[in-house]
């Protein structure tokens, strides 16, 4: 073994998580790669091929780049745990009238277990990943995850369900970098084929981008059982049919297939009785919210008025807020100034600084926190599924 020690490497086949994993490799580390299989698009009866994460030319991709290298490589599959968590919670999530976030569910409960899973197996100290992150310890002795250099691509944002088990144990070698600088990397080390890679910001298990297709293939007859919907006005005024409600999400004003006459936006979903809400521009905008299945990394509690700024969506610049215990053990968030389209289902993340406080799930004001593990079952009844919520 290495002076650095052994650490895995999760490759996904992408300029990325390549680059992380030689310049681990050129510091010492016996580093061992592995490529995860996720899923495979043919078996939602989708019309395009697999891309991304799943597709057979990332996985030899990263395979040719290990083999060049000259270190370790193997292929995980986790399809069924992916399958039974991942896929099901994102349908769940749509009937349920929320905006799901698959990804940050990804990695909070599939891909790091399974990776600190096979590290013990392969007595790894470490594994590492090529997010633009990075983490530290603080003196408190908890871990912590901050924003990386490039704010462009910083990804802490996706990072917030990472405990602190898996924060102990990760590496994130492109904390301290840009992008630019990770492609001009991959062209020193030769590799000029994957300095040229493009990347990928759609779901993997819906590479064509067509939720609504995926949901209609994942749940048989639900464009039936969701027909006669209603959207609703900004005055309570019936403005006709819609889809049905998982077909939408808050902060919408595409894809309405309806003209109104002026623009309008989805301000509100109602599984219940199947109605969309529609509004104004300023419709959209709130002072607070409540977040559900709250993790936190740089401290262990919320006191009451902390402040922190709120990300409440990856591309969010964050606003000002204030944080709130709440007796069911949601956070409310106060905002300094309104902030517009507060999506139920989405994260909530919070920033001390660079610094991430922790994060949860946007909930609706009556909500109470879900058990992740609840799924939905074959042949369940839609309302079943709503009564969830």
């Amino acid at each position: 073994m290495s002076k650095k020690g052994r650490i895995l490497v999760a490759m996904s086949g992408g300029i990325d998580s390549s680059v992380a994993a030689m310049m681990l490799h050129d510091e010492g580390y016996e580093v061992i790669g592995i490529t995860m299989k996720t899923w495979d698009y043919e078996t939602s009866g989708g019309s395009r091929k697999t891309t991304g994460c799943c597709s057979l030319d990332d996985i030899n991709d990263a395979r040719a780049l290990a083999v060049e290298k000259g270190f370790h490589h193997m292929i995980l599959d986790i399809r069924s745990e992916f399958g039974d968590n991942i896929i099901d919670n994102f349908v769940e999530e749509y009937l349920a009238g929320r905006t799901p976030n698959p990804c940050i569910m990804c990695n909070t409960h599939i891909k790091w277990d399974a990776l600190l899973k096979r590290a013990d197996q392969l007595d790894c100290e470490f594994i590492a990943t090529g997010h633009y992150a990075n983490s530290r310890q603080l003196e408190n002795g908890r871990y912590v995850v901050s924003k990386g250099l490039d704010e462009n691509k910083d990804q802490s944002y996706v990072l917030w369900g990472l405990s602190q088990e898996a924060l102990a144990r990760t590496r994130f070698p492109l904390g301290s970098f840009t992008k630019p600088e990770i492609r001009q990397i991959a062209l020193d080390q030769g590799f000029e084929a994957l300095a040229k890679k493009g990347e990928s910001y759609e779901i993997c298990f819906v590479p064509d981008n067509d939720y609504r297709g995926f949901l209609n293939r994942r749940v048989d007859g639900l464009e039936e059982r969701l027909s006669g919907g209603r959207f609703i006005g900004p005055d309570g005024e019936d403005l006709g049919e819609h889809r049905g409600y998982p077909y939408y999400t808050v902060g919408q004003r595409k894809g309405l297939g309806k003209a109104f006459g002026e623009p309008m936006f989805v301000t509100k979903i109602d599984p219940k009785t199947n109605a969309v809400f529609l509004g104004r521009k300023e419709d959209l905008m709130g002072h607070s919210m409540y977040v559900r299945n709250i993790n936190l990394q740089k401290v262990d509690a919320i006191t009451d008025g902390m402040d922190a700024i709120t990300k409440i969506r990856y591309k969010d610049s964050g606003a000002m807020s204030h944080l709130f215990n709440e007796p069911d053990g949601r956070i409310r968030v106060d905002f300094e100034h309104q902030v517009s389209a507060i999506a139920p289902g989405q994260s909530a993340v919070f920033y001390d600084g660079k610094d991430l406080i922790g994060g949860g799930f946007i909930a609706r004001s009556t909500e109470i926190p879900l058990s992740f593990s609840q799924k939905i079952t074959k042949g369940e009844a839609l309302e079943d599924v709503v009564d969830k919520s």
